[in-house]
């Protein structure tokens, strides 16, 4: 095969689709791929040594999901346990299982880093750089499908907290959770009150002497039943794979109608979600409302952590945990000075403070030599970047389970390359938006992850097939519409 630059080396390998990532994303879109597109060869790179992602990288105890595995889980594979909030080790279980189902592992090249994409019009091919641990590997195809999700998995984000290289004890970002890590009648501080911070500081206090949520602001709690009786009725009056489907329709819609209504009626959800708080706390902990946990934004500016089966609340009341508003003045050798005059020891620092974002794993996109900068450009279809040709990534919703829109791409991107192979086209790509289309941030929260990635991932538009509606129902619309639909291009 004919490669743009005459002094490099062949690529090893050709296929016609080239998936980059294992986690979730990408093992949807090899279940698809297999069973919509099966004269299509295809491969998935993975940088990691085992497939699974997100769930394989955290390892920090009480790692779980605040999805609902009816949701989280595949519509082709359904979730098929009333337990609905499970921990990290059970959806990687779960993951591997369904990956072996499909026999994905063998399509997978693990320990397979990409570096540098680059598209080429004259051949109409993406040429693909992956660095391994034994030196470099080249690999060619007609299309590109990014199933990276957007963690920066190499690091976490860790603030400049003033003096924290002072502090003598070990200093540990949930992102890199050592397995030897010693924490019998230790004093931990987990500076930060997100999602992490929510699961980790329960399951943190079954073992140290004293637990501390530190948090610069409350965040909007959500409590939920590690087994739902919902679904364990349904599943006594119907048969598995049908209380299943119906777990997930009620899952889709609950979490549809609770965000819906935040929009709408910030007020009386923020009312309705404190009041949940407040009957969730021990009677002897209820004072802690009203400063720890009441926010000052609305519902869903932020996303809604959950909390399971109260393990926070008591906690709280055991007196194993407490929960510190304050700002960190200072970091020395033993501790933490708060803005506020007062001190927490410590022996062990947990900065839950949050991730990073970037898009496609970090790896350099191009397009006949120019680079692409993702932050400049517009998603089409919640699926494909403006002027990319033969290139697709999968993005997950804020308000739902990723998988939720994960399957909606899959389906479009194996229903895009049916139409491709039946059309004989060879070369697809979304044109310009009309200078009507106003650009609009992709994502819509103001949590810190997102407002420091600003420029870093894509943008969406104000209508039509530019916008990423955080509505499922909406979004089904526009994405299962046709493709040819005078936007896309077709060559």
């Amino acid at each position: 095969m004919a490669n743009t630059a005459t002094s490099a080396p062949e690529p090893i390998e050709f296929w016609d689709v080239v998936i980059v990532g294992a986690g979730i994303s990408g093992i949807c879109a090899g279940h698809y791929l297999r069973t919509r597109c099966p004269s299509l060869r295809f491969c998935i790179l993975e940088a990691r040594a085992r497939l699974g992602g997100t769930w394989d990288l955290f390892r920090y105890p009480g790692i779980r999901s605040d999805s609902d595995m009816h949701t989280l889980g595949f519509s082709f594979r359904p979730w098929a346990d009333s337990e609905t909030i499970v921990d990290g080790p059970r959806i990687r279980e779960y993951l591997e299982e369904t990956a072996a189902a499909d026999g994905l592992h063998a399509d997978t090249r693990f320990g397979r880093r990409v570096r540098r994409a680059s598209w080429s019009s004259q051949t109409r091919r993406w040429t693909i750089e992956v660095e391994t641990e034994d030196g470099r590997e080249r690999y060619a195809c007609r299309f590109l499908w990014g199933c990276t999700g957007y963690y920066r998995y190499d690091a976490g984000y860790t603030p400049a907290l003033p003096g924290l290289g002072r502090f003598a004890g070990p200093v540990v970002h949930p992102q890199r959770w050592p397995e030897e890590l010693a924490l019998e009648g230790r004093r931990v501080v987990v500076i930060g009150s997100g999602a992490t911070a929510m699961s980790l500081v329960p399951a943190l206090a079954e073992r140290a002497r004293e637990v501390v949520m530190l948090q610069r602001s409350p965040t909007y709690l959500y409590e939920r039943p590690r087994v739902d009786p919902v679904v364990r009725w349904l599943e006594r009056v119907l048969p598995q794979r049908w209380a299943s489907q119906v777990a997930r329709v009620r899952g889709i819609a609950l979490i549809m109608l609770l965000y819906e209504a935040a929009r709408r009626f910030p007020g009386p959800i923020r009312r309705f979600l404190l009041t949940r708080v407040w009957a969730g706390l021990h009677r002897s902990t209820r004072d802690l409302l009203d400063p720890h946990f009441t926010p000052t934004y609305a519902p869903w500016d932020q996303r809604i952590c959950v909390i399971t089966d109260g393990d926070l609340f008591t906690a709280l009341a055991d007196g194993r945990a407490r929960v510190v508003t304050d700002h960190v003045a200072a970091i020395d050798e033993r501790g933490v000075q708060l803005r506020s005059g007062a001190r927490l020891d410590a022996d062990v620092l947990v900065t839950a403070t949050g991730i990073q974002l970037q898009v496609f794993g970090g790896a350099a996109l191009e397009v006949d030599g120019a680079r692409v900068s993702a932050g400049e450009r517009m998603m089409y279809k919640g699926a494909m970047l403006d002027g990319v040709p033969n290139f697709a990534m999968t993005l997950g919703y804020t308000n739902l389970s990723w998988t939720i829109r994960c399957e909606l791409t899959c389906d479009y991107v194996c229903r895009l390359l049916e139409h491709m192979r039946a059309g004989g086209y060879e070369q697809c790509r979304p044109g310009a938006p009309p200078p009507g289309v106003r650009a609009e941030p992709l994502l819509n929260l103001n949590s810190g992850y997102v407002q420091r990635a600003r420029g870093e991932i894509p943008q969406q538009g104000s209508r039509g097939p530019w916008r990423f509606p955080q509505n499922y129902i909406l979004d089904r619309t526009v994405v299962g519409g046709p493709v040819d639909d005078g936007v896309l291009e077709l060559r």
